[in-house]
């Protein structure tokens, strides 16, 4: 089996081609240096083919998945991710009264229209706590409002609630919520509102998650059918399994030539790693302090003898907090970002203000 995947696609990159290329550029140079060797090690190891690309990343995504450039592969996926045939007419705004938390990281997200009229609304997690079942049914409640509105203005008079048809919330997690951790053979959880006597009404908001972490645990090289075949796709980056994977279904060799081929372009993907990494460091902020928070709630409870625990966990946060801060901001000033716009994200991102965040900058 092959060490690396050069030998499946000849654009992928050698380690002295890349090193050369960063080393053209003085900002490309700059950037490499101020990842840490680990960081280094993995871009270089994804760009060679040593390791393959995590397909769910927004940018690879973006690309290869563009409902209007590639509705065959959407049709596809959604047709066996449904197990329905569907087609997709074209994609819709992303954008709209969303009321889910704008802080926390959604990898990837598409809503397209169906041409039965259905929305699906395509979500790609990379950390699954961040979504929860609250936070997908409001993104669910939001595709059915915006429905509701477009169908009602372009009918006017002739507006019926039967004009409503379904929405689905697609949601594949590259590492799974607790829950699902409860059912480690199963990769596929559907959900549909029914009623606890048996009649039958059509409620609209259906529901799909997809734990690809357990998924790839239990289905090395074992893809049982095409639905399986797409997921192996998404979460799979083991060279030696991506070998086998490609000879078994070579229609997907395609979409890995068009990913080694935006690796081409030194500074892009240099831009797409930096951008996932800001976001990864983002997200640990977050998880940290969500998960000391908990705990903290906890405490409250018996605080009269908890009270210095209680100290000592606030003030690690803070601490985690200010050193977090003050690592976005050298990495978003080695980007090159303006000083005002990193002060901005970061009274946004962390609810501070102006004279709290003013201090990070002295």
């Amino acid at each position: 089996m092959a060490k690396n995947l050069k030998q499946y696609f000849p654009l992928v990159w050698e380690r002295n081609e890349i090193l050369s290329e960063i080393g053209r550029k003085k900002e490309l140079e700059e950037k490499f240096d101020s990842w840490t060797a680990e960081q280094q090690e993995e871009f270089l190891n994804r760009c060679t083919g040593v390791k393959g690309h995590k397909m769910l990343r927004d940018s690879f995504f973006k690309e290869l998945m563009n409902p209007d450039r590639h509705a065959d592969r959407m049709n596809d996926f959604l047709s066996c991710m449904l197990g329905q045939k569907v087609k997709v007419l074209h994609e819709l705004p992303a954008d709209s009264t969303r009321i889910a938390d704008e802080s926390s990281l959604v990898i990837m997200d598409i809503v397209v229209q169906l041409e039965d009229g259905s929305i699906a609304n395509l979500e790609m997690q990379r950390v699954g706590y961040l979504f929860p079942g609250q936070r997908s049914a409001c993104y669910s409640a939001d595709l059915l409002l915006r429905q509701y509105k477009r169908i009602r203005s372009e009918k006017k008079k002739k507006f019926s609630y039967l004009d409503i048809k379904n929405v689905y919330t697609i949601v594949l997690f590259e590492k799974s919520p607790k829950e699902f951790k409860n059912f480690p053979d199963v990769w596929y959880h559907y959900f549909e509102q029914s009623s606890d006597t048996g009649i039958r009404l059509e409620l609209l908001q259906k529901y799909l998650f997809i734990p690809l972490d357990i998924f790839r645990k239990s289905q090395h090289n074992k893809e049982e059918d095409r639905r399986d075949a797409w997921l192996t796709f998404f979460s799979e980056d083991d060279p030696e399994h991506l070998a086998g994977f490609i000879e078994r279904h070579p229609e997907f060799r395609e979409m890995y030539d068009e990913a080694y081929m935006i690796c081409r372009n030194i500074e892009e993907v240099m831009d797409m790693f930096s951008e996932e990494l800001y976001e990864l460091d983002k997200n640990t902020v977050q998880y940290m302090i969500d998960e000391m928070q908990d705990t903290i709630d906890e405490q409250k409870e018996t605080i009269d003898e908890q009270k210095d625990i209680i100290d000592k966990q606030n003030q690690v946060l803070n601490q985690t907090l200010n050193k977090s801060i003050r690592k976005i901001i050298m990495l978003q000033r080695k980007n090159q970002l303006p000083e005002e716009e990193i002060r901005r994200e970061i009274m946004e991102e962390y609810h501070l203000t102006e004279e709290e965040v003013k201090r990070y900058f002295e």
